[in-house]
């Protein structure tokens, strides 16, 4: 089974354009588990646009499948995720002012470092997630550091996707059946949708969870949240 965690960032950037607590950042939380998703993500970014560390600290007790922590891991940032003890954490190389993950890691000259913080992050017994491309290279040293899985950066699939789905699926697949082999866990994020989620969960073998949040939201302004999840869902049970 491949699960469904679903990044509620574009929730609280919709709240916290008002200032006030409309829509309750929580109350979708339990929503969307209620409504199927078998994960909640966030992204607290240090000046906090969307989800904010109050955030992460109020989800904790809600949260009753799995919480995803993203983020780079600052020392504010570890200091927040061993404090809260997610049941996963996934490592991003975004800079402070980046919009979004943009990229994977390049694992070789932060061997090292991401090492480290596997080590705290084992330690703390939280499961550790290591962003990355394709690069088969790249993903056998992020094994190197100990982690648990590793989480493909998909939006080159996305965008190729709907010239020639097979050729954009493709890494993806080398990709993943590399990680399986340095004994990593594959997650799998960034412009997944219903156009293109199904072909991709189809090829991906033994692709453990999806997070998905923009494409999900947008389209429950049309769906709504109960009927989105839903296909998200069924996406993946083929």
């Amino acid at each position: 089974m491949t699960n469904l965690s679903v990044n509620i960032n574009k929730i609280a950037t919709l709240r916290n354009a008002r200032g006030e607590n409309a829509p309750d950042l929580l109350k979708v939380a339990a929503d969307c588990e209620r409504f199927g998703a078998q994960g909640i993500t966030v992204h607290p970014r240090p000046d906090e646009r969307h989800i904010r560390r109050d955030d992460v600290y109020r989800l904790r007790p809600l949260v009753k499948t799995e919480l995803n922590i993203e983020g780079y891991p600052s020392e504010e940032f570890m200091q927040l995720v061993l404090q809260v003890r997610p049941e996963q954490v996934t490592l991003v190389p975004d800079a402070p002012g980046d919009l979004t993950s943009s990229a994977g890691w390049d694992v070789a000259p932060n061997l090292e470092f991401l090492t480290a913080i596997v080590e705290r992050l084992c330690v703390a017994g939280i499961r550790s997630s290591i962003f990355v491309g394709t690069d088969v290279d790249n993903i056998r040293l992020a094994a190197k550091t100990g982690a648990d899985r590793v989480e493909l950066y998909t939006k080159p699939y996305a965008d190729l996707y709907p010239a020639n789905p097979q050729l954009a699926v493709e890494p993806f697949v080398i990709a993943a059946e590399a990680a399986l082999r340095c004994g990593l866990g594959v997650n799998a994020g960034h412009d997944l949708n219903l156009e293109n989620l199904e072909w991709f969960h189809s090829h991906i073998p033994r692709l453990s969870e999806v997070s998905i949040g923009h494409a999900l939201v947008c389209d429950a302004l049309y769906l709504g949240l109960e009927q989105t999840i839903s296909r998200y869902r069924a996406c993946l049970k083929s």
